[in-house]
């Protein structure tokens, strides 16, 4: 764990334990490579812009990112964070200074998939949803209360039950004819936008509409995506089961086959 090049001290981490108040960017780097880069770094803009009201050293992003990346094994999964450790919660508008914090772990077995998900819905939205933001107290707080009730994830609705994203990831219905993203509030996740466009280029048709958790019973199958596992596909929605469909496979490893950009 760095912040800005050199390891982090547990007084400059305190801001962001404390608060929460940050963003970040989540990215599978295999051999220097990472899918959707520049996506990812526009993100960390246009974050900040909204958190902070500037933008980060993107360039220096790239460097820290890179020199995480090769001192790991590879793949790794890098998560950088942008935070203010001298921020004041009392004066969050007052001039403010972001920093840099880059974490690594191991990504998981490439060749090892991950099983289908059972998914709860629970009525939650998170806060500025547009964001990816720090604080992720609700979405795994939502995420437990699924699973307590037998489920593997959380599939959030709105009070007015249109589903939107999970805790950490996008969701994507097949309708029998294409791909159909739930129009409710959710990030606007990398590995989501990099599957719509694999689809378009295979003449699968992509579109966004409401969808409530009885629209979903009745599709021919569902996945999410996120930037760690790609895309994995949905078993059940509220022990309603969905096929397991053969485009499902066809897209994730058409995902995985993507050589993705350099860092």
């Amino acid at each position: 764990m760095e912040l800005n090049g050199r390891p982090a001290t547990t007084g400059e981490l305190g801001s962001l334990a404390l608060h929460g108040y940050g963003h970040f960017t989540t990215m599978l780097v295999a051999d220097l490579r990472v899918r959707g880069l520049e996506l990812h770094m526009d993100r960390l803009r246009g974050d900040c812009r909204a958190l902070f009201g500037t933008e980060p050293d993107i360039p220096r992003v790239r460097e820290l990112a890179r020199r995480s990346a090769r001192a790991h094994p590879s793949p790794a999964v890098i998560r950088v964070t942008v935070f203010d450790p001298a921020l004041d919660p009392g004066r969050p508008a007052g001039r403010t200074f972001p920093q840099i914090l880059v974490t690594t772990r191991p990504a998981p077995v490439p060749d090892r998939l991950p099983p289908p998900l059972r998914l709860g819905t629970r009525l939650y939205t998170r806060d500025t949803p547009e964001v990816k933001g720090t604080g992720l107290f609700g979405p795994i707080r939502q995420r437990r209360a699924a699973q307590l009730d037998g489920h593997d994830d959380a599939l959030f609705h709105g009070a007015d039950g249109l589903l939107s994203e999970g805790p950490t990831w996008n969701i994507c219905f097949l309708d029998g004819e294409g791909l159909v993203w739930p129009q409710g509030p959710a990030l606007p996740g990398v590995t989501a936008r990099l599957v719509s466009g694999l689809a378009e280029d295979m003449g699968v048709p992509v579109s966004t509409r409401p969808l409530s958790a009885a629209d979903a019973a009745g599709m021919s199958g569902a996945f999410v995506t996120n930037a760690v596992t790609g895309v994995r596909p949905v078993a059940s929605v509220d022990g309603e089961r969905l096929p397991l469909a053969a485009l499902t496979n066809k897209l994730a490893a058409t995902y995985r086959d993507l050589p993705g950009d350099p860092l």
